[in-house]
């Protein structure tokens, strides 16, 4: 390839008038020119412009030595080609939110209700006073009392006012916090480019158009860019075009690369030819933004339906035909199957839904029940045993009364609604979050936090995860001769160590180097592949350099490079010798490589043949006692192909890896990180089966995996290879069987040699396999590009932070920022803490709404009043409410949470134990209120409150009714901190500040409401002996609580769980009802439409949807342009199906859906432009 560089461009502007005066081509004909593709491309290129190099000269930089990085000159880029900066989504305003807040149905039920009160109470009819109205007018003589009739209006109003702000506001937060977290991960991403002829790292927004970027397998590609030089590229364009065949890239072929897209194999160099929204995917964001307006209301539609969006996902093409095939059969059967990539709804969010249907139903049957009774009691009171006719001037006097039972009707549902619940869910969730960035685990998906928690199976890689990821070589086969520690220079031949040092400086990644420790006494630094980085470390301690070997064979210089992919396991570079003939140099995995040596090295480093029958031996002998102790083992060989026999065919990889010649076999040492074994003890205690997947060799991966504790002695578990799993779980077809993997997968723990596929296959039969009690929640650690599939597919996806690539990090639910096993176990215990401060939350929440709700509704029917009047209802409800979850909510993790087994999916979000002590604690409540409803005037010797007329002031009575149940609630909160039937409630209280504050300020504010609320909360103030009598009776809850504990749970055989997951059985009815476009059961109820007014759902489906905010197109768009995760309408019928050709496709909002109106497949284009974003 030739270096030719030119400092000054040439003389040749290409348009007149030409703005860009300084550039050599505008950002018009870069943009036209990116639009092209393979052959187009490159006739234009030519035709226009020459080579690539012109282009290079006319944007002033050099293909060698990149851009000076002279500030003046990259801001003058900045300003001529555009930013590399896609600007996000405009986030919701605070009004707009407030909007949102009061879509609420019952807020609205509540508001009519108000202003009809509001309205009556200013409204004096004449004659009102008369006494055909009968008893009904009884309490309206008072004149001023009657005119304090508007403040119940006034006072609903105003609460449902502050509900408005503290909803609008929650949102407001989240949003924030998201995109601050969106930020955050954006500018961690950075990307390789040369300036000044160095290579440095730098923040993806800071690219400039001219800049020359060095790419490597699995780099997921910031802008658009022309090859300059290039190895085996490979790339996946499935995220632009929906082609999920991997496209080759060269020179002479196709140039183009277009931002977006993976790269899946090799690497090179690329001028940057556009970024920002003139790059490929920033055109699409602009199109998408235009049409917005059009699509919103359909958009919405889709986000609702599919609870977690999908995202971009590279699949390996092989995977892509496997899905193909099996969409070709399943166009056969006549079922319809949905194909969901991601995930079902997390799991708690699918038990909540169904839990909040239940509650809905219960307290809109309570309440309609109540006001039906209320009415009817009222007019065969007034018209039936009274006599009474309905005399004209008496309406509005009516009116109001029934206003009045509609307003109890509509607290009766207020109350038995947990508005709370989304509240809790939102503020665990984002407490944890937060915590978790502490913990070195970025959270990308929210609802990853709390699946983690149910996780009951693991599958790690080894390297870098369970080992340290600093490799080194401890031991080498080299002339005949097994050395347990790396040789001295001396004692190997001149002419084998020469070959050897030339070997592996060349045939190894350049990016690869091994730098000076940033510390005095430090370890050096090892940048790139950690293997190739071992092996040069070898050359270091036979004191050679690579580096000057390199300088004289700069990367222009090598011929071909087959770069290393997981189906090879092996890397080999082409040099073209002075004499015309050509010298290979290979590395790879030993066994492979050494199938492939037909010669070997001897002592005096001469070729000596070497025949299978050696090879078997010295796998015996060399490579598993190295295996045995844990080290993975890399053998170095070479191939010269002499100049007369012409030049090789290249692309006959068969035919050109073989007849090879080993130099060496050299054992490199990963050591496991000192605080894995604990670790994973932690989880086997905790319940969970840690299996490890590696590409290495069966023998290394037991020795680690005996290391780290996956494998205990005496225990009857399996190893396998990827080659023997095959055999094991595929039928003669090959096809995979699910009831073949339920016979491997329980006991497998490591599967050594496994390919991308298997890891796949194994994550998809562990979570679609019924056997044993309940169903598996599988996490999955991956790095590599190729595990995107199977990151994908597991329930909580972890990408390496440091050795992980974009593509895996993509893919990913969770990242890892410091690539260690142990940070994992910490997501298992703030995944359960999420679960069970939700659980606690509910344990004190239903306790308060079955409380409140029989007391409204048994206090209305008998004394046609509601004892705790609606402002009352909603300061219990709402205030409450969101205090209590912030409190609980808000609980640290302790190391406890890791002694009991994992949930899983089917386990009920309210427990036996749970159910016993929310009953057990609403009969002391109840019989406490009853008790003072019904005998409280004669306990205190004060008047009696019940049947009081319309209009009367508060009542002491109904005071302290009022207080005793904020005060038992109140010390009911300390009890719901424990939800396993632990005894010591007070446990670790002063570990959590948020809790202490939050009790002693619900305490203060209640001892505000009653002493100078007023009329507005029907409260008058109370002499201190009622309060001590108030504290007492809720202190008497913590007592009360030690005697449920008591209570064997067992015993109760009537007790009911409630909120389970959704069972097998729904599952398969589900797959079997035609064009069933959801997987959640609880969802199909709502859709009959039999709760439309019912608060709860809609409210957890905001609040869900912000919290969703990763997944829905709501996330700022990185400026490393990461495709928005966008919905993929789930029943486009089969050819759509077949357009897309696999999940690997972005999806399309459903309004585009891909088929015409005669089902016929759109072009690919028309594909690409219509990716969704939503």
């Amino acid at each position: 390839m030739a270096n030719n560089t030119a400092d000054h461009p040439q003389g040749n502007s290409v348009a007149e008038g030409n703005h860009d005066g300084d550039f050599g081509v505008t950002m018009t004909d870069l943009r036209g020119l990116m639009e092209l593709r393979s052959a187009e491309a490159v006739g234009k290129i030519r035709d226009d412009f020459g080579d690539v190099q012109s282009i290079c000269r006319r944007l002033k930089t050099s293909p060698i030595e990149g851009l000076s990085g002279n500030p003046v000159d990259l801001e003058k880029r900045h300003a001529t080609f555009g930013q590399n900066f896609i600007p996000p989504k405009k986030a919701k305003t605070f009004l707009q939110l407030v909007w949102e807040a009061l879509q609420d149905v019952t807020l609205i039920i509540l508001e009519i209700a108000a202003i009809i009160s509001l309205g009556l109470s200013f409204y004096h009819p004449p004659g009102g006073d008369s006494e055909a109205c009968g008893q009904v007018a009884g309490g309206v003589e008072d004149e001023g009392e009657s005119q304090a009739g508007w403040i119940e209006g006034a006072a609903i109003l105003f609460s449902v006012i502050i509900v408005v702000l503290v909803t609008a506001f929650n949102d407001w937060s989240k949003e924030k916090q998201f995109r601050g977290l969106q930020s955050r991960i954006e500018q961690e991403q950075k990307f390789t480019v040369i300036r000044k002829g160095q290579v440095i790292q730098v923040p993806v927004a800071e690219i400039v158009v001219g800049d020359i970027a060095q790419i490597k397998y699995g780099d997921l590609l910031p802008t658009d860019g022309i090859l300059i030089q290039g190895n085996d590229l490979k790339i996946d364009e499935s995220s632009l075009t929906g082609e999920s065949d991997h496209v080759r890239k060269s020179l002479e072929k196709d140039p183009m690369l277009l931002s977006g897209t993976h790269v899946m194999e090799g690497s090179g160099r690329m001028v940057v030819s556009a970024v920002g929204l003139n790059s490929q995917t920033g055109i699409i964001f602009t199109l998408l933004g235009a049409s917005e307006h059009d699509e919103e209301k359909k958009v919405k539609k889709t986000k609702t339906r599919d609870g977690i969006a999908l995202e971009i996902q590279p699949l390996k093409s092989d995977e892509a035909a496997e899905t193909e095939e099996k969409e070709e059969k399943e166009e056969a059967k006549p079922v319809k199957k949905v194909n969901v990539t991601k995930k079902e709804k997390s799991v708690l969010q699918g038990k909540l839904t169904k839990l909040a249907v239940q509650i809905g139903k219960a307290g809109l049957i309570m309440s309609a029940v109540t006001v039906i009774i209320l009415i009817l009691y009222f007019v065969i009171d007034t018209f039936g045993i009274q006599g009474r006719t309905w005399v004209a001037e008496c309406t509005p006097i009516y009116i109001q009364y029934f206003v009045k039972f509609f307003i109890i009707g509509v607290t009766v549902l207020v109350v038995a609604v947990p508005e709370g619940l989304p509240l809790a869910v939102t503020i665990s969730l984002a407490y944890s979050v937060k915590k978790m960035m502490k913990d070195n685990n970025l959270v990308r998906h929210l609802d990853a936090c709390e699946t983690m928690g149910n996780a009951t199976a693991i599958c790690s890689d080894k390297t870098g995860t369970l080992t340290m990821n600093r490799m080194t070589v401890v031991q080498a086969y080299i002339g005949d001769t097994h050395y347990k520690t790396v040789p001295e220079p001396e004692a190997i031949k001149p002419e084998t160590l020469e070959v050897l040092v030339n070997s592996i400086s060349i045939n190894s990644a350049y990016t690869t180097k091994i730098l000076p420790p940033e510390k005095e006494g430090g370890l050096p630094r090892h940048v790139g592949n950690k293997t190739e980085c071992a092996l040069l470390g070898m050359v270091l301690e036979v004191k050679r350099d690579y580096q000057p070997i390199r300088d004289e064979i700069p990367e222009e210089k090598l011929y071909k490079v087959y770069t290393f992919n997981s189906s090879r396991k092996s890397m080999s570079t082409v040099l073209k010798n002075a004499d015309g003939g050509f010298r290979m140099y290979s590395k790879g995995a030993s066994e492979i490589v050494l199938r492939k040596c037909s010669r070997i090295l001897d002592t005096q480093g001469h070729p000596r043949i070497f025949k299978p029958k050696d090879r078997d031996e010295m796998v015996r002998k060399v490579i598993e006692p190295m295996a045995c102790d844990g080290l993975r083992t890399i053998c170095v060989a070479y191939r010269d192909f002499p100049a007369e026999g012409g030049e090789p065919v290249w692309d006959n990889e068969n035919e050109i890896l073989n007849e090879l010649t080993c130099i060496a076999v050299v054992g490199i040492e990963d050591p496991v990180r000192p605080e894995v074994p604990e670790a994973i003890s932690k989880c086997q205690r905790a319940g969970i089966t840690v299996r490890m997947v590696t590409g290495d060799n069966i023998n290394t991966a037991r020795a680690i995996a005996t290391k780290c504790g996956i494998l205990l002695p005496g225990e009857d578990f399996l190893c396998l290879e990827g080659k023997e799993f095959n055999q094991q779980i595929r039928n003669d077809q090959g096809e995979v069987e699910q009831e073949r993997l339920d016979k491997v997968w329980p006991k497998l723990r490591v599967l050594a040699r496994s390919s991308p596929t298997d890891k796949h296959t194994l994550v998809k039969g562990i979570i679609d396999s019924t056997v044993g009690e309940t169903r598996q929640v599988v996490a999955v650690t991956g790095d590599g590009t190729n595990d995107g599939p199977a990151l994908k597919k597991a329930d909580v996806g972890f990408a390496m932070g440091i050795a992980g690539t974009d593509v895996a990090k993509e893919a990913s639910d969770i990242i890892l920022t410091d690539d260690n096993f142990t940070s994992i176990v910490k997501a298992v215990m703030w995944g359960r803490n999420v679960y069970d401060s939700i659980s606690k939350f509910l344990q004190f929440q239903l306790t308060v709404n079955v409380v409140a709700v029989i007391v409204a509704f048994t206090g209305a029917c008998i004394t046609q009043d509601s004892p705790l009047k609606a402002v009352q209802m909603l300061w219990v409800n709402l205030i409450m409410d969101t205090l209590a979850s912030l409190a609980l909510a808000t609980e640290p993790p302790t190391d406890s949470l890791l002694l009991r087994r994992p949930y899983g999916r089917n386990k009920p979000l309210i427990s036996r134990t749970m159910m016993k002590n929310i009953l057990g604690h609403a009969v002391y409540q109840l019989v406490i209120i009853f008790t003072l409803l019904f005998a409280g005037e004669k306990i205190f010797d004060i008047d009696n409150g019940r049947n009081s007329p319309l209009h009367s002031p508060p009542s002491e009575h109904y005071t302290i009714v009022f207080n005793v149940f904020v005060m038992m609630q109140l010390f009911n909160e300390i009890n719901a901190r424990k939800i396993h039937g632990e005894r010591n409630v007070f446990e670790g209280i002063y570990r959590n500040p948020i809790f202490c504050s939050v009790v002693l300020g619900t305490f203060c504010l209640q001892i505000i409401i009653v002493q100078f609320g007023g009329k507005p909360f029907s409260c008058t103030a109370l002499t201190i002996d009622h309060w001590l009598w108030c504290v007492f009776i809720g202190v008497g809850e913590l007592l009360w609580g030690q005697l449920v504990t008591s209570v064997p749970t067992h015993r109760l055989k009537f007790l009911k769980e409630a909120g389970h997951g959704t069972t097998k059985e729904e599952i398969h009815e589900e797959e079997l009802t035609e064009g069933a476009d959801e997987i959640d059961h609880a969802e199909m109820e709502l859709r009959r439409g039999q709760i439309l007014w019912f608060r709860g759902l809609n409210r957890i489906q905001t609040q869900m949807d912000v919290v969703y905010t990763f997944q829905t197109g709501q996330a700022a768009v990185p400026g490393a342009l990461r495709r928005q995760p966008s919905v993929v309408s789930q029943h486009n019928d089969a050819s759509a199906a077949k357009t897309l050709s696999s999940p690997t496709h972005v999806g399309l909002s459903s309004s585009s859906s891909l088929t015409n109106s005669a089902g016929a497949p759109l072009p690919a284009a028309a594909a690409s432009s219509s990716t969704a974003g939503n």
